[in-house]
């Protein structure tokens, strides 16, 4: 008889004269079963190394091994860096408790993807990659009482959340910049409806309200999600003696040295320039970025975990928040 993977639950029935009922409920746990039997079932499964094939240990289990990673159909290029390391480290996780990772792309809320592999049972769990407000498709998964994690924050505390403490981190970077004497600090910011938006700058005003600074909230910019707006904004910056402009993500930021480039205004003798988010996109820059640090990896790994965590049952927190780091680099550095 074949061992290991090869072997069936009906090789395993065969060998020790039950059912294969019977070898299901020893394997599983679940169902009348006598100990003595029990134990010659799982005995003899040791004794030849059997590892049960997933599809049959899911139906004993009522489980698939699945999870699926709701992707916003509303990412550029630039955002799939963050997407990318993120799933590594939700596929690290996943693959070392044998599941794996499915992809549904939500475009504008369309959840019908998503409900298809659940109505077809095939997920045992969700991963949100981004919180919005309003979100139609965390809402759907309440309702369908489907176990999900939230890569974010939200105000809504039904939602498991883990996410990076991007305020502190926002306000730790902008108090650094103030404590240096400047003080006509711009933030360029993207979509409003994105939490993180808000996170990142609730984090610049803390900064102000916490030095007793006054905000100039004509030096904010939000909804920034081109070149050609970020261009103008530029522009009017440097018109109006703007000392460091701030990019709240990496792309808005390359939008914004790019346009320096152009007009060959010199960072940092003319202008300083930070991100409140560091990527491949600017790590090669020259002058080096100061930015905020974040562990995309380790973000992943721990949202599986925790999703992993609430499929079994067990007590989870209803929201993380990860660490960070700053980096300050020659882009702010103060000139003699």
């Amino acid at each position: 008889m074949d061992s290991g993977r090869n072997m069936t639950i009906g090789d395993i029935a065969d060998a020790l004269g039950v059912s294969k009922t019977t070898v299901s409920r020893a394997i599983s746990g679940k169902g009348r079963i006598g100990e003595d039997t029990k134990r010659r079932v799982l005995d003899y499964i040791n004794e030849h190394n059997y590892r049960p094939n997933m599809i049959a240990k899911g139906l004993a289990q009522s489980r698939t091994f699945n999870i699926a990673l709701a992707l916003p159909g509303d990412y550029n290029l630039e955002d799939m860096s963050f997407f990318q390391k993120c799933l590594m480290g939700i596929s690290e996780i996943a693959n070392s408790f044998e599941y794996d990772v499915m992809v549904a792309v939500i475009p504008s809320n369309d959840t019908s993807q998503l409900e298809r592999m659940i109505t077809n049972r095939k997920i045992d769990g969700v991963i949100l990659m981004r919180t919005v407000f309003q979100d139609n498709t965390a809402a759907y998964l309440k309702d369908a009482e489907v176990p999900f994690v939230a890569i974010g924050s939200s105000d809504d505390r039904k939602i498991v959340q883990v996410d990076n403490d991007h305020r502190a981190a926002c306000r730790e970077l902008t108090s650094i910049l103030l404590m240096r004497g400047i003080r006509k600090i711009a933030l360029i910011g993207g979509n409003q409806s994105h939490v993180v938006t808000h996170t990142r700058l609730n984090g610049y005003l803390d900064a102000y309200k916490e030095m007793g600074l006054a905000v100039d909230d004509s030096m904010i910019y939000l909804d920034v999600e081109s070149c050609v707006l970020a261009d103008k904004i530029v522009e009017e910056l440097l018109a109006r003696k703007c000392e460091c402009i701030i990019g709240m993500d990496d792309s808005i930021c390359n939008y914004v040295l790019n346009k320096l480039k152009k007009e060959k205004i010199m960072v940092p003798q003319d202008i300083k320039v930070a991100s409140f988010y560091n990527s491949s996109l600017l790590e090669n820059n020259v002058p080096s970025i100061t930015s905020l640090e974040f562990d995309v990896l380790e973000l992943g790994m721990e949202t599986c975990r925790t999703l992993l965590d609430l499929i079994d049952g067990k007590p989870v927190k209803a929201r993380a928040l990860l660490g960070y780091g700053v980096s300050l680099k020659e882009s702010t550095q103060k000139m003699s």
